[in-house]
């Protein structure tokens, strides 16, 4: 199935433009995250403490974050835990042992009538273990890249999928959203869109270019634009597809899947974009830059 038949948009000329583009953005995100002094991080970054509590009757949420606030542990993360009597509390790491947070917690929620009766299932501390590993699975991935292509394609690689990750992350700062294991895991899952649509378009560039650079005036430029436009169906095809699941899953899915839903449909918008725009424009570049500096040797030679 094609959606483009024949296309033939100047991607690569209008690298420059695109350039600004993702600096702005970039840009922007970084800001954001500088004066907030970092992203959020869930507890299972940063370790704390996790308590399940269930109430007699359904409370009110903005009445357990009164309650919590009393009791000085920081600020903390209230989910729903199924049933809507039941919730679990995610409280930040702090000197203090589980069993006393547990005992002040269930002292603060008891003392407001309004929460009624309620039952503490499971106090237990949760490390940041967990986000270590999958941080290092993140690292394993980008050192796959880099070694996956020729040293231009690796590093354009790298690059466009260090961009899509540093959008996300403004888009997370921006938006005052916390960075927890479905986040991460939307940014895993957009770093494999990501690389997967730079390969398809590298590898149509392979085929193409023994053919294209026979043909006089040829350049670089040309033959890496035409890859763009030959798998531009396919890349704008698995991008629509994920794309409408996530949005299906944004304003439909509910409150537990609304982070991961939203990292994931900001990310494969720019992940289509960076294919399209940065990896192949950086490969272009760079050719284009050492390409110059051999013709400046070889004038330098022949004059001497």
């Amino acid at each position: 199935m094609e959606i483009f038949r024949n296309p033939n948009y100047d991607f690569i000329g209008r690298r420059k433009w695109a350039y600004i583009v993702s600096i702005v953005f970039t840009l922007l995100g970084l800001v954001s995250i500088g004066v907030k002094g970092g992203l959020r991080y869930d507890i299972d970054f940063t370790g704390g403490t996790l308590i399940q509590v269930r109430f007699d009757e359904p409370p009110a949420i903005d009445k357990i974050r009164a309650s919590l606030g009393q009791i000085g542990l920081g600020e903390s993360v209230i989910q729903q835990f199924g049933d809507p009597r039941e919730y679990i509390l995610r409280m930040p790491l702090t000197a203090t042992s589980p069993e006393e947070i547990g005992r002040r917690v269930q002292a603060a929620l008891s003392a407001d009538p309004a929460l009624g009766r309620l039952d503490i299932r499971r106090v237990e501390f949760v490390g940041p273990q967990v986000g270590r590993d999958l941080q290092l699975r993140l690292v394993g991935i980008l050192l796959y890249i880099a070694v996956r292509f020729d040293l231009k394609g690796g590093v354009a690689a790298v690059i466009a999928v260090f961009h899509d990750v540093l959008v996300c992350l403004g888009a997370i700062s921006l938006t005052n959203r916390e960075f927890s294991l479905p986040v991460l895991a939307a940014l895993l899952t957009i770093i494999g869109y990501s690389v997967n649509d730079t390969i398809v378009a590298y590898d149509r560039l392979r085929e193409n270019r023994g053919k294209l650079a026979q043909q006089k005036g040829f350049s670089f430029a040309q033959q890496m634009n035409n890859a763009v436009n030959q798998t531009l169906s396919r890349t704008v095809l698995t991008s629509l597809t994920t794309f409408f699941s996530a949005a299906v899953l944004l304003f439909f899915g509910g409150k537990t899947l609304e982070d991961f839903a939203f990292v994931l449909f900001v990310g494969v918008i720019t992940g289509t974009y960076s294919t399209t725009y940065i990896a192949a424009a950086i490969v272009v570049d760079w050719t284009s830059y050492v390409e110059g500096r051999l013709r400046r040797a070889k004038k330098a030679v022949a004059k001497a």
